[in-house]
Parts: structure tokens; C-alpha cells; sequence
């Protein structure tokens, strides 16, 4: 169990680490808009992958990675290592031309699905993980007439908090964090007919065992279970970085549900048919997912 702060380490937390940490991003943010979309993600790419291989959270990401593929050689995950970093300085330099990523710069295929659930009269759930630039789908989905209400973990810093929610706008999103009260917000969410977006493929420790690369993970069974409970159309959205800043979105056909009678049966077996899917996309992508994560257990 982790140590209590003491009052002093709170104090200063508030008071002075989450001010200067605050500063710093939005700094790093107002240069990024003010740069033209392809020159902030080429910007962002390089700090990345330079910087990005130096710090503590590429030994998780080099252990997850050296798990995943237990058969790649060295040079080649150190390759992957660079490639996540680079994706992942992208995605932040490119939040604040989240609209015209959106609007000029994705493909879609099988948007189809996404216009059906729009239409249709129904609640419904998309669901995705941690893939390429993965505000994408979001922006996708809100030009394309679906408004959602996506589930996200709120930082520990409310200033910096509060400049996500502000770039997320732009989708046109209901932010529900994570915890008690976001799942209440949820069930309300689709019980007036409304459509929610889950990233699932964080760790979750009072989540469910499922298979992952091989190992059981701990993963969030929220869509499953609001999907059978609710009975409503789950779309699963892939994103893909073609190059620079433009994308692919793929969009599955609305998952078919189990009826054996057990719920929780019949959860399990659709979070382990969205396992498979993230993981052949991971598979054939791997440096377009975030490896950072503690994703599976020691």
C-alpha cells in the first residue's frame, strides 16, 4: 500500500509542482497551435522519439514489448521503443488541430456503421484503445452527426485538466471521468438514448482476466456489461497513422452479443473478442499503440 503524502509534500504539490507543471504544458501547447498541423507533428515526432527513450516509463514499455514479442530481437524492439515515442509526441503536438485532422486529414472505412448508430433511434457504445492519434474516432464521429460522451481519467493536475477538456471540446464530447459517479453519469447517459466512447485497453485492477498477447490482463468490462445490460449496438473503431498527420479510422460491424443466460459469462467473451481484435491491430501496428501502460501483471 502506498504511503500517505505528508501534509508538506500535499502542500507543495498544490502550491508549486502543479503551477510550474501547468505553465510548462500550456507553453508547449500555445507553440504547437501556432505552428502549421504538419510542422507541430513533425515537431512533436522528433521530441519524442529523442526524448521520450531517456525517460523511467520506456522500461515498462520495453518489458511489455519484450513479452508481447518474445521472438523480435533487441534492435528490433529498441525500433518499435522510438516509434511509440514518436506517435506519442504527435498526438500531443497535434491536440489543438484536432478539427482539421478531422475534417482533411482522415480516411474512413465503414463510416457506414458509425450512420447507422447515429440513426437509429438507440443508445450505443463505441469502444477503441490507446491507437495512433486516439482523439481521432471522437472528432470523426462528431463531424459525422454522433455526439459522445467519452469516459477519460482525469490528470492529478486540474489546471492541466481543464486544457484537456477544452481541446476534447472540439469533438463536442460529454467528459465523463472515470469512478463511481462517472458510472452513474454513464447508465444516464445511455438510459435517455445517448452514445458513450470507452478506451478499454488501460489496466484496471478490479477489472476482469482476460487474454492479452497470450497472458491474462486486467481489463475494464464496463462496455460488455452496458452493452448486454442495455442491449444496444457496440462498435469497435480502429485508428491508423499513415504518415505524418493523417489516419485511417476503420470501423467494425456492430459486435454480435452471447446469450448463454450468465452475463458475466457472456461479458467475458466479449471483452476477449475485443482483446483479439486490438491485439491483431497491435500486432501488425505495434508502434502505434502506447506500451507505457503497467498492461499486464508482474
Amino acid at each position: 500500500m502506498a504511503k500517505p503524502r505528508s501534509p508538506l509534500v500535499k502542500w507543495l504539490t498544490r502550491r508549486v509542482a502543479h503551477p510550474l507543471e501547468a505553465l510548462f504544458v500550456h507553453g508547449v501547447h500555445r507553440l504547437f497551435r501556432a505552428l502549421p498541423l504538419d510542422r507541430a507533428s513533425a515537431l512533436g515526432g522528433w521530441i519524442g522519439r529523442t526524448v521520450g527513450p531517456w525517460l523511467p516509463g520506456t522500461r515498462t514499455a520495453r518489458r511489455n514489448l519484450t513479452r508481447a514479442f518474445p521472438d523480435k530481437p533487441a534492435a528490433e524492439i529498441e525500433t518499435i521503443l522510438r516509434g511509440m515515442w514518436d506517435n506519442l509526441g504527435r498526438t500531443i503536438a497535434e491536440y489543438p488541430h484536432l478539427e482539421e485532422i478531422g475534417r482533411d486529414r482522415v480516411e474512413v472505412i465503414d463510416g457506414h456503421h458509425v450512420d447507422a448508430m447515429r440513426d437509429d433511434g438507440r443508445a450505443g457504445i463505441l469502444v477503441s484503445g490507446h491507437l495512433a492519434n486516439w482523439e481521432v474516432q471522437s472528432v470523426v464521429a462528431h463531424l459525422r452527426g454522433l455526439k459522445l460522451a467519452v469516459v477519460f481519467r482525469a490528470p492529478n493536475n486540474p489546471a492541466v485538466g481543464k486544457l484537456l477538456l477544452d481541446l476534447r471540446g472540439v469533438a463536442g464530447q460529454t467528459q465523463i471521468p472515470k469512478g463511481a459517479e462517472g458510472a452513474r453519469m454513464l447508465l444516464r447517459e445511455l438510459a435517455r438514448g445517448g452514445h458513450v466512447g470507452i478506451l478499454f485497453d488501460q489496466k484496471m485492477n478490479d477489472g476482469i482476466p482476460v487474454p492479452f498477447f497470450g497472458r491474462d490482463a486486467m481489463t475494464a468490462p464496463a462496455a460488455a456489461q452496458l452493452g448486454l445490460r442495455f442491449g444496444v449496438p457496440l462498435l469497435m473503431t480502429l485508428t491508423e497513422r499513415l504518415g505524418g498527420a493523417r489516419f485511417r479510422v476503420t470501423v467494425m460491424p456492430p459486435l454480435e452479443y452471447p446469450s448463454s443466460g450468465d452475463r458475466n459469462a457472456d461479458a467475458r467473451i466479449v471483452m476477449e473478442r475485443l482483446n483479439r481484435m486490438l491485439e491483431d491491430w497491435v500486432r501488425d501496428r505495434p508502434a502505434q499503440w502506447l506500451w507505457l501502460h503497467r498492461r499486464w501483471p508482474d
